[in-house]
C-alpha cells in the first residue's frame, strides 16, 4: 500500500510566491491575496529541496510568471512539476529547465469540451511520465464539474469513474483543486476525497481547504494512502498557523 505524502506548492502570481483565494482571480486581474511572500520563488524551491520532498508544484496564475518559475525549477531540478499555461509548445522549455512534470488543464479544456486531439498531441510529446492532468473542480448540482481558465468556466465534463479511467492512460497522476474550498482554511472536502479514493485508477494530489492537522488525517484514512496532499494558506510557511516543519516530519514518518 502506497502512503500519503505531503507536496508542497509554489504559487505565482504576477512574479511572486502569494497565497491566494483562487476562485477569486478574474480576468481583470483582481484577486483575493492571504498571503504575499517576501521571499524569491526559489528560496522555497531550495527549502524544498533541502527538505527532501519530491512532486511538489510550481503554478503560474496568470501571465508575467514565467522568469520566475524558471528560478524556482532551476533550483530544485527534478523535484517539481510546473503547470500554468502550458501547452505542447513550451512543455519542452519547462522540462528542460528541470521540471518533473508538466501540469495542464485549459490546454485540453476548451470550449467547455475535452479537445482528446490535443491531449494525445501533449502526450506523444511528453509521455505519460512527464505529465499530470489538472482535474480542478467545482460543486453543482450534484456533481463535480472540471474548470477552467482561472476556475471561472464550468466544462461539459464531471468527475466521473469513466472519465478517470480514460485520462489515467495518458497521466501519471492527477492534481485536483477542491476549488469551492480552495484557499478559505475552512476544511477539507471529504466528499471529493472519498470520490477520488474510491474511482481514481491513479494517485491523485488533493488541494483545498487544509486548515489543521487533523484535516491531513482525515485524508490520510479516506485516501486509502493514494491520495496525496498540498497545502497552502493554513501553513506557517506562507503567514498560516500550522506547522511546516510539522508537515514535513509526519510525512516522512510515513514514507
Amino acid at each position: 500500500m502506497s502512503r500519503a505524502q505531503f507536496r508542497p506548492c509554489i504559487d505565482l502570481h504576477d512574479g511572486r510566491v502569494k497565497q491566494i483565494v483562487g476562485s477569486s482571480l478574474r480576468d481583470d486581474g483582481t484577486v483575493t491575496t492571504n498571503f504575499d511572500a517576501a521571499e524569491a520563488p526559489e528560496y522555497y524551491a531550495e527549502l524544498y529541496r533541502q527538505d527532501g520532498l519530491a512532486g511538489g508544484h510550481v503554478i503560474m496564475l496568470g501571465k508575467g510568471n514565467e522568469k520566475a518559475a524558471l528560478a524556482a525549477l532551476r533550483a530544485y531540478p527534478g523535484g517539481l512539476q510546473l503547470g500554468g499555461g502550458v501547452t505542447t509548445e513550451n512543455a519542452k522549455t519547462y522540462l528542460d529547465a528541470g521540471a518533473a512534470q508538466v501540469i495542464v488543464t485549459s490546454f485540453i479544456f476548451s470550449d467547455g469540451e475535452l479537445k482528446r486531439e490535443k491531449l494525445s498531441e501533449i502526450f506523444r510529446a511528453v509521455g505519460k511520465d512527464r505529465l499530470v492532468l489538472d482535474l480542478s473542480c467545482r460543486f453543482r448540482d450534484g456533481k463535480y464539474w472540471i474548470v477552467t481558465d482561472r476556475w471561472q468556466k464550468f466544462t461539459k465534463w464531471a468527475l466521473s469513474p469513466e472519465l478517470l479511467a480514460e485520462l489515467s492512460m495518458f497521466s501519471s497522476e492527477f492534481l485536483i483543486h477542491a476549488v469551492d474550498v480552495e484557499g478559505k482554511c475552512s476544511g477539507i472536502d471529504e466528499t471529493l476525497v472519498d470520490f477520488l479514493a474510491q474511482n481514481s485508477p491513479l494517485d491523485c494530489v488533493y488541494a483545498g481547504g487544509i486548515r489543521e492537522f487533523a484535516d491531513v488525517e482525515k485524508i490520510e484514512r479516506a485516501g486509502k494512502g493514494r491520495i496525496h496532499y498540498t497545502i497552502g494558506s493554513a501553513l506557517d510557511l506562507f503567514g498560516g498557523k500550522l506547522s511546516y516543519r510539522k508537515i514535513v516530519q509526519h510525512s516522512k514518518l510515513l514514507s
